[in-house]
């Protein structure tokens, strides 16, 4: 106990205002980060809402220009019928002319009659001339009307051209920063890689070959035994020994793991599939996770960095052996130990 008392008093003196520092440095990093990523992500997304408004505003303007053409083309449709009316009654004029024409030079002497038919005869034909001349004046303002329309729809389809362009170009930067991004976080993740085979051979070696320790894939699988009496969560002195070498290695792997690494020591508690209903613990959920919670405890007390650390109960739920008999209990019964990202 006075061992542990100074210790204590040791950790307290000496590490926490280092500890509080680094905690300080990381979350602002964080913060740096993310921040400096909503800001891209955010002129982006305005960049690309920008053009697909204007592509939006272009193709309303287009609609309506194809309205408008689509109702010039029917106004020309119906002045070409106004024309050949006008032309079909300017021929029938005509030959109405060179009728009388030949009864005014066969009845010359008809009298003041037929010559007055030929006066109003002539009137109408005059009549019939000018309406066809402003029909072919009209027709002309529309051809150029026409002109200037398609004028102008090249001129959108050239913007509309540039403006998909320029999103395509926006597409690329925007897959460019997720592709450089993708590749950072592969980095870190084949760091955190690098890091953590060494931690397990360190803690290999501290542990020796010692049977109620076990490695199963990335985890150190402890006896539950070695930490706890039956249906407790208060570590035991030969468990607190064991903790004493895990806290060492990791209080040195924390300071050599880049603080951009966001890495934790995840302590998994498992029970067996044996019901338990005590004063203390009335559910086996209860059981393990209060042995993964003093686990915990201990390794902050001896210096670990809190923030480095999960707890997690497993109560029954994830057996490594379901056979129903004691060696699969004993088996199942156990503290698993992962060191894996946050």
């Amino acid at each position: 106990m006075a061992l542990a008392r100074a210790r204590r008093s040791e950790s307290g003196f000496n590490y926490w205002p280092g500890f509080v520092d680094a905690l300080s440095t990381l979350v602002l990093s964080i913060v740096f980060l993310l921040s400096v990523f909503l800001v891209v992500q955010f002129f982006l997304s305005q960049e690309v809402t920008g053009k697909d408004k204007a592509l939006e505003q272009l193709n309303a303007k287009i609609a309506q220009l194809n309205d408008l053409l689509s109702l010039e083309k029917l106004g020309k449709l119906a002045l070409d019928d106004q024309i050949t009316q006008l032309r079909a009654g300017l021929a029938a004029a005509e030959g109405e002319r060179d009728r009388i024409k030949g009864l005014y030079e066969g009845l010359s002497g008809a009298g003041g009659d037929a010559q007055g038919r030929a006066n109003e005869l002539t009137k109408a034909l005059e009549s019939e001339k000018s309406v066809s001349t402003r029909a072919l004046a009209q027709i002309e303002v529309l051809n150029q009307q026409i002109s200037a329309l398609r004028r102008q729809l090249a001129a959108l389809e050239e913007a509309l051209e540039a403006s998909e362009k320029r999103d395509k170009e926006s597409q690329g930067r925007i897959a460019d920063l997720g592709q450089r991004l993708n590749v950072a976080l592969a980095q870190r993740v084949q760091e955190l890689s690098r890091y953590r085979s060494e931690f397990f051979g360190r803690l290999r070696a501290i542990l020796g070959n010692r049977p109620d320790v076990r490695i199963v894939g990335d985890r150190f699988v402890f006896q539950s035994e070695v930490f706890f009496d039956s249906g407790q969560a208060l570590l035991l002195p030969e468990g607190r020994a064991e903790l004493d070498k895990l806290a060492t290695a990791l209080i040195d792997l924390d300071k050599q793991i880049p603080a951009e690494i966001a890495w934790v020591l995840r302590v998994d508690g498992h029970t067996d599939m044996r019901p338990i209903n005590s004063p203390l613990f009335k559910s086996n959920w209860e059981l393990s996770s209060a042995r993964a919670i003093s686990v915990v405890q201990y390794l902050i007390f001896l210096g670990v960095p809190a923030q480095r650390l999960v707890a997690a109960g497993f109560a029954e739920f994830q057996p490594l052996d379901n056979a129903p008999n004691e060696d699969a209990y004993k088996r199942n019964r156990r503290i698993e130990l992962k060191l894996t990202e946050r």
